[in-house]
């Protein structure tokens, strides 16, 4: 297992989280979606919820007390060494700050951005909080990319902000894709050109053992899936919980 006990390098995906209007029938979903516990946080800290594998944090679901909310979606936030630095970043390469720098009681410090073409993303540096302690394992977080009609303007971006580098996906043939890589050549996410998307959103990926079985029971549940679908890297689901939240299963091809 890919155990994570320290906070990761600077521009990494290191934590995600979703607010939702009913965190009881949230929990049932995702509870018989990935097999997660979940514990629950105190009225004081917004009952904000971990959500578990073997002991370990991989997410948190969260009121959304918002009653005239109508669009949900899992937030990724990116490792940064320090927030006030990346988030003068930001707004330095055209970002706009949502929420400015925070601390978090004595669990990190955070902020929220949008980028230029719209999609939002949190900035995290841990403390007690190091972000999610497991990830490339079975109902954990494997990836996060970004899907825009604008891609040119969102790799100048990232690319200014977090020092990454921007190489082509050979594998894709004509697919509008670009892994965003680490000073240290890790790749971190990518980002995807699609003349189609309605909008510019980070994406969250899943990795699970069987992603028809994980569609089925997100259905069962009582999401929605699209026909799970073959691609070079593995194969892959499209689902939405009952909230209408979107996010992606994969169950990768080695070897």
């Amino acid at each position: 297992m890919t155990k994570l006990d320290s906070t990761q390098p600077h521009g990494t995906p290191t934590w995600i989280d979703l607010g939702v209007p009913d965190l009881d029938r949230a929990m049932e979903f995702y509870g018989a979606v990935f097999g997660w516990q979940f514990d629950v946080g105190p009225e004081a800290m917004g009952r904000y919820t971990m959500c578990l594998v073997d002991g370990r944090e991989v997410a948190a679901l969260m009121p959304n007390h918002d009653p005239d909310a109508t669009e949900f979606w899992w937030n990724v936030y990116f490792a940064t060494d320090d927030v006030n630095t990346t988030v003068s970043k930001a707004e330095a390469a055209g970002g706009h700050v949502v929420v400015p720098p925070m601390d978090v009681m004595d669990k990190g410090r955070m902020a929220m951005v949008k980028d230029p073409v719209g999609s939002q993303f949190g900035l995290w540096h841990g403390n007690r909080h190091v972000g999610c302690r497991l990830v490339n394992e079975p109902n954990a977080l494997l990836r996060n990319d970004l899907v825009t009609p604008d891609p040119g303007p969102a790799r100048d971006f990232y690319a200014q902000v977090f020092g990454f580098s921007l190489d082509s996906d050979e594998y894709l043939g004509d697919g509008d894709f670009t892994f965003l890589r680490r000073p240290d050549g890790h790749e971190i996410g990518g980002v995807l050109g699609d003349p189609g998307a309605a909008k510019s959103s980070w994406g969250t990926l899943f990795m699970v053992d069987d992603a028809d079985a994980t569609a089925a029971r997100a259905r069962e549940a009582g999401g929605t899936a699209a026909p799970p679908y073959d691609m070079v890297y593995g194969r892959v689901a499209e689902i939405e919980d009952p909230f209408g939240t979107p996010f992606s299963v994969g169950a990768p091809k080695y070897g």
